[in-house]
């Protein structure tokens, strides 16, 4: 059985390697280092699910999430938001962007498998 492709986009290298150290025992890894570049990313490689960081240059995690929402290739794909910011308007936005969940910083890694394992259905 082939293991299961996660894009994690993130501009801050330091967050990009917290989410492999978690992960990458138990799928395959692809990163891109912002929200234009994540888009075309996931249009791609089509993975299974997405992190994606909310503060970023270029585009930022609202944008690409309502862009990747408008695509026949990412439709669909199960979309978890990375952010600082838990107050429930900022995650009310976000899931009218289309996200399917959040993960919120810093990153608590056991939450972050079992938040990824929920969206995968593991």
């Amino acid at each position: 059985m082939s293991r299961k492709k996660i894009l994690l986009v993130d501009d801050s290298q330091t967050i990009l390697r917290i989410e492999q150290m978690a992960l990458r025992e138990h799928y395959d890894l692809i990163t891109a280092n912002d929200g234009s570049e994540g888009v075309a990313v996931a249009v791609e490689q089509r993975p299974d699910l997405i992190l994606l960081d909310v503060v970023m240059p270029h585009m930022n995690g609202f944008d690409a999430c309502r862009q990747l929402r408008a695509k026949d290739a990412t439709r669909t794909t199960p979309i978890l938001l990375v952010t600082s910011r838990s107050d429930v308007a900022h995650m009310e936005q976000g899931f009218r962007c289309g996200c399917s969940d959040f993960v919120t910083k810093p990153i608590d890694t056991m939450e972050l498998l079992e938040k990824v394992r929920n969206c995968l259905g593991d």
